[in-house]
């Protein structure tokens, strides 16, 4: 397992991706849970919502990421997942779109609903699932990646909290 970090206003019990885009509402990175390796990382989204009186760290287990289960973005799809993509889709994935995690999940999207809006990232990652795929992963720092990595889990079910903290984040 591998531990990494939630901010949230919120206090839940369990990670349901019905309430996915409550915290900015955006779906830059994926569509499911995001996570990530640096603590006060997690402090400070923990705050993006200004009128929120409390303030919320997850603790999580994760399973190990390996190759097949994974896409990240700068970096080229793993050859079983490209397989199993191709053989559920019926035909092949243009080789520039399997160059980038990014591209990979975006074409997916397109391919699946015509567009790249949140029904298609929606669509995406239901589709990355079945495939095997439950993360999606960029660094904590473009500039220097040795610093951590973020990720958006795509199965909810993988989630195992650990630990739930209130945070000020005002005084970080």
């Amino acid at each position: 397992m591998q531990t990494f970090y939630h901010g949230s206003h919120r206090l839940f019990d369990t990670f349901d991706l019905s309430h996915a885009l409550e915290g900015d509402g955006k779906v830059k990175f994926g569509f499911g849970v995001y996570v990530t390796s640096k603590y006060e990382s997690a402090v400070h989204y923990s705050a993006s919502n200004k009128s929120a009186t409390e303030h919320y760290v997850y603790t999580l287990e994760l399973p190990e990421k390996t190759e097949q289960n994974h896409i990240a973005f700068k970096q080229k799809v793993d050859s079983s997942i490209l397989a199993k993509t191709e053989k559920l889709l019926g035909y092949s994935v243009p080789v520039k779109c399997t160059e980038d995690g990014k591209d990979f999940r975006k074409y997916l999207a397109k391919e699946l609903t015509g567009s790249v809006d949140v029904e298609g990232e929606k669509a995406a990652s239901k589709f990355l699932v079945s495939v095997g795929v439950i993360f999606i992963c960029w660094p904590y720092s473009w500039k220097n990646s040795s610093l951590g990595e973020n990720m958006a889990v795509l199965d909810e079910s993988v989630i195992r909290i650990v630990k739930v903290e209130i945070v000020n984040p005002e005084k970080r």
